[in-house]
């Protein structure tokens, strides 16, 4: 496993291009794959196929000629999915487009921009307190044009057509817990079970989608609307290279045999674990004045606020959350797939502003 992670790893990944395709082919070399390619602008579910990205370089550098941040140390260095760019600029219209965390100053965040074009660098906070010229040339030598979104499977097939669906993502560049660490566990535990189907076959079909994170999962079950109706249980494995207990989980029912099967296995197993309930992604926003302000996440009725007299949540013209934030400050915006919120979305509930809101946000 260590040995893929090594050879995985200086890779450039994203949701789609050919950081993807390359460590496909470097997983096929273990496991047999069958890759499916959708091209840019298919419809699946309420979802489209993106622009194909790929990226050959990025920099940011002085007038010297001195490199101060370069794609080619790490490619964290680059907001994933950026645009191309080349010109020299000034520091004040360089700020906006860098990514640090003050609070991690030595770390190098990542950083995407999947579904809204933009471009910019993520650097260490020391890298960027260091950035002191008035000017620099920055180049982003990319590509952002029509293509395909790739995914891949591998099925053991079973004695019975019923099956269990295991997912791991392919979308991260070079991060080796999120998620090289799930890659590779599940392309060993391929190798294994293939080798013991080949002698007794399990019951119930085993399917592995090596998919980019989100409309990688949703592309596969836009093709396979009939075959999803045969899964009984699922797992999506991620982040399984710290030191951390194992952590499960539970569905959004909480008691699928699936939930008991793990928490049986989690207890025998005799290692650290936690069994938690299921919830879903949070955001906080600091909104610096009243506004109107848009997240790069397609709307569904189940996006929350904390606090509905500073804010709410609704469909923007191009389908992504608008946060509509009457008080200015933190606004914790949530994606909470409950019974609550689910009887609200088919009902037809939603979040409703107290006020109208000011004018939107420059």
């Amino acid at each position: 496993m260590y040995a893929l992670i090594r050879e995985l790893y200086p890779i450039c990944r994203s949701i789609s291009g050919e950081g993807v395709r390359q460590s496909l082919a470097i997983i096929g070399r273990h496991v047999p794959l069958q890759i499916t390619e959708l091209p840019t602008g298919t419809e699946v579910l309420d979802w489209v196929v993106p622009n194909e990205w790929n990226i050959r370089g990025a920099w940011i550098q002085r007038l010297s000629g001195e490199r101060v941040i370069d794609f080619a140390r790490s490619n964290l260095h680059v907001l994933n999915y950026s645009t191309p760019v080349r010109c020299r600029i000034s520091h004040a219209e360089l700020e906006p487009h860098l990514h640090s965390l003050p609070q991690h100053p030595e770390w190098i965040p990542y950083r995407t921009s999947y579904y809204a074009e933009d471009w910019g660098f993520c650097l260490s906070q020391h890298q960027r307190d260091a950035l002191t010229d008035p000017e620099y040339e920055i180049c982003i030598d990319s590509t952002l044009q029509p293509g395909h979104l790739t995914y891949a499977e591998c099925v053991v097939p079973g004695r019975s057509s019923d099956e269990i669906v295991l997912t791991t993502h392919i979308c991260h560049p070079s991060l080796c817990n999120d998620n090289l660490s799930g890659i590779a566990v599940v392309t060993a535990l391929l190798e294994e079970l293939l080798r013991q189907a080949a002698g007794s076959p399990p019951f119930c079909t085993l399917r592995v989608l090596f998919v980019p994170g989100t409309i990688g999962s949703i592309a596969w079950l836009a093709q396979n609307r009939q075959r999803a109706q045969r899964i009984r249980h699922g797992l999506s494995l991620v982040c399984l290279g710290d030191a951390s207990p194992f952590t499960y989980k539970r569905t959004l029912h909480g008691e699928r045999d699936i939930d008991r099967v793990l928490a049986h296995a989690l207890r025998a197993s005799g290692l650290p674990h936690q069994v938690i309930d299921y919830s879903g992604s949070s955001y906080v926003l600091w909104a610096g004045a009243p506004g109107v302000y848009t997240l790069s996440a397609r709307y569904t009725p189940y996006w929350r606020v904390d606090d509905p007299t500073a804010a709410c949540v609704t469909k923007g013209h191009d389908g992504f959350v608008q946060i509509r934030v009457m008080k200015p400050g933190p606004v914790k915006v949530s994606f909470d797939v409950s019974a609550g919120t689910a009887a609200s979305a088919v009902a037809g509930g939603s979040s409703y502003c107290l006020q109208p809101p000011a004018a939107p946000a420059s």
